[in-house]
């Protein structure tokens, strides 16, 4: 009985909090540096909100880890809808990549919408005698000890595992701190390769410092329409990696379902797919059981690629 009526209070209690909500400004945590393709989409996303929601959005910055301590910070928040994450693939990733994670992705957050999606690039420099996905398989296995790829994080790294795993190709990852980072080691030739998202490499494609082998989504990308998916150029490789909203569990449904509409119809305006566009991301916006479900088979297919590489980090 005394169970039955603490439940009927906190139903009737988070009742109460969806229909008041919100009455005070939210916050998004981001776990990506100001500036980057994932602060720029969290604040345009932000911005959007405010408007729908009438109340202002604000935008925290919170690097570091493979963008975990923002995860687990807002994992430890209360589960009223005013504390947000923005988090990234790594979300599934993380979950079998480290050893010692501070929260669980399924258990600790409810995914709300996923946002929007993008594909990687492949490129190696431009004086490289690698012309296509081809060329670098044979070049690689010819040359194991000279192969290595850039790397800035948990996604980068599984992405380019995977294509070592379907082709065969060797090499040694060498890290470091952000996308342009990891692309300008391609142009000065610190290292051999790197995949990386559109907003870093496409100048860098454009200029001519880079040359494009192959972008990871199941289709041709309006930017370069002649680069072949990695699919077309040989290799079993489709990865489109995806950027999403989550609250601490357990929120209350009557205020995800509030923010899952919010997000969708911010997805869904003109103005917000022109201006990811620009830097090569497409607005997606997800229901709840939609995006619980990519972000769960994601757990799977990533575990998988992290068991067959063999990769733990301690933490």
């Amino acid at each position: 009985m005394r169970f039955l009526l603490l439940l009927a209070a906190w139903v009737f209690s988070a009742a109460a909090l969806a229909q008041a909500y919100p009455n005070k400004p939210l916050k998004i945590v981001v776990g990506y540096p100001p500036g980057g393709s994932g602060d720029f989409l969290t604040r345009l996303a932000a911005d959007e909100l405010q408007k729908g929601l009438g109340q202002p959005v604000i935008v925290e910055n919170k690097p570091g880890a493979g963008a975990i301590l923002a995860a687990e910070y807002v994992s430890k928040a209360a589960p009223d809808g005013y504390t947000l994450l923005v988090g990234a693939t790594g979300m599934a990733i993380n979950q079998s990549l480290y050893a010692k994670l501070p929260y669980d992705s399924v258990r600790d957050f409810v995914a709300i919408s996923e946002l929007a999606s993008f594909p990687l690039i492949m490129v190696v420099n431009s004086s490289s005698p690698i012309k296509s996905v081809a060329d670098f398989v044979t070049y690689a296995k010819a040359n194991a000890d000279k192969m290595n790829y850039a790397s800035s994080s948990a996604t980068f790294q599984l992405v380019t595992e995977l294509f070592k795993q379907k082709t065969g190709a060797p090499m040694q990852m060498i890290p470091y701190k952000s996308a342009n980072e990891m692309v300008l080691a391609v142009v000065s030739g610190q290292v051999t390769t790197t995949v990386a998202d559109t907003g870093p490499v496409s100048p860098q494609i454009k200029a001519g410092t880079v040359r494009a082998l192959a972008v990871t989504s199941p289709k041709r990308i309006a930017d370069f329409p002649d680069l072949p998916t990695m699919k077309e150029a040989g290799a079993d490789v489709e990865a489109m990696i995806w950027t999403g909203v989550f609250a601490p569990k357990p929120t209350p449904p009557g205020i995800v379902k509030k923010l899952e509409g919010e997000f969708m119809r911010i997805a869904k305006l003109p103005e917000v797919a022109t201006r990811l566009k620009v830097i090569g991301v497409d607005a997606v916006g997800t229901s709840t059981d939609e995006f619980t479900k990519i972000l769960q088979n994601d757990i799977i297919r990533w575990g998988e690629v992290v068991k067959a590489s063999n990769i733990k980090i301690e933490q």
